[in-house]
């Protein structure tokens, strides 16, 4: 019964010591389920509208998922300093931004708070909230310029040239002061400004915008309106575009640099037909050469034209008195042809022109003459 008892004894210990390791810890205060703060915050500003895109939280700051959020409100303030506090002017509601996804928010800047600080930048930051109206905190501060934007063009005029499509505007005269070319622009001024031109193919809709060098922008000798004219040396021929431009302001302060873009102008479509023919050949020479017991042959060289798109030579030839008549059968592609068909004691007038690869063909040169002599 002694043994029995002590057995008995060991083993409610052990139960015991057992039951003692699943007691629990000090007690955890509960989530207060908020979201995290949103890290990717862009602006992007066009004319008077910023446009906000973030990623909506999808978990809590205690790293649970989360299946519903409040709002967030938009918090916008002046300066290029982070935000500690929002002043909101706008909010998307959680319905709006469902957890893990874009989300896109538009402020109009007013024009009284452009014109305040035109040098100035504008803060934004965002706050989510859950769905009991409690947050984290803010998000990271984005800025843009305060800068007011001059209005774009009101219209575009477009002509073609043989050197590519030349787009031309007009400058209000109370901007033409203080309007430059922002790619060759070094004054030190906070605030300046510049145009900006921009094409698309027709055909490709969806494709990036190019921007057009304005470096190539000149005043129209012949037309006094427009006053200002941009040549596209990069487009293709035989290629439709649609053309916008855009007055660019470039804000200097604070060792920062930054630009903003003003509203865009009426676009407009311009198809690049080339109907533009090469340069006129020059410098043509023609020289006799004998061949014994034969008529011989005449050589003809002339200065080789350098454009891009140039698909060879013509050659014509004619007597005293007859009109000019093509003796080349293809086109010449180099600057040099060999006339044997020529008759002794007979003097033969040639001409060059020039044609390109869509057919477009150069007037013809100035004439050089050669006897076969008998």
């Amino acid at each position: 019964m002694r043994v029995r008892t002590t057995a008995g004894f060991v083993a409610c210990a052990l139960l015991a010591l057992c039951c003692a390791c699943g007691v629990p810890g000090a007690p955890q205060p509960p989530s207060l389920k908020l979201p995290r703060p949103v890290r990717d915050l862009r602006a992007q500003r066009k004319g008077d509208q910023v446009t906000l895109t973030w990623t909506a939280p999808r978990v809590t700051t205690d790293q649970e998922g989360i299946k519903q959020l409040g709002a967030s409100r938009i918090c916008r303030s002046l300066g290029a300093e982070p935000a500690t506090t929002c002043t909101p002017v706008g909010e998307v509601t959680g319905a709006q931004a469902a957890p893990a996804n874009p989300v896109t928010f538009v402020d109009t800047l007013p024009v009284a708070l452009q014109q305040q600080n035109p040098s100035g930048f504008v803060s934004y930051a965002v706050e989510t909230e859950n769905a009991g109206g409690r947050s984290a905190g803010l998000s990271n501060s984005a800025t843009v310029p305060a800068a007011p934007t001059l209005p774009p063009p009101d219209r575009l005029v477009p002509r073609l040239t043989a050197e590519g499509p030349v787009l031309g505007w007009t400058v209000p005269s109370d901007q033409s002061g203080e309007l430059l070319r922002p790619e060759a622009m070094k004054a030190k001024e906070a605030v300046s400004y510049g145009y900006r031109l921009y094409r698309r193919d027709k055909d490709k809709p969806n494709a990036a915008p190019v921007r057009v060098p304005v470096e190539d922008a000149f005043a129209s000798p012949e037309l006094a309106q427009p006053n200002l004219n941009v040549r596209d040396r990069s487009a293709e021929w035989e290629k439709t575009y649609v053309y916008w431009a855009t007055v660019v302001t470039t804000v200097r302060a604070g060792g920062q640099t930054a630009e903003v873009e003003g509203g865009d102008s009426p676009a407009v479509e311009v198809l690049a037909h080339d109907v533009f023919p090469p340069a006129v050949p020059g410098g043509a020479q023609a020289v006799y050469s004998p061949i014994p017991g034969q008529a011989g042959f005449i050589d003809l060289t002339w200065v080789p034209d350098t454009e891009a798109d140039l698909a060879g030579y013509n050659v014509y030839r004619h007597e005293e008195g007859a009109a000019p008549v093509k003796i080349n059968s293809e086109l010449v592609k180099t600057p040099a042809f060999r006339d044997r068909n020529v008759v002794t004691g007979h003097r033969y007038f040639y001409s060059i022109s020039a044609v390109d690869l869509r057919g477009n063909e150069s007037q013809r040169s100035s004439e050089a003459s050669e006897v076969a002599p008998q």
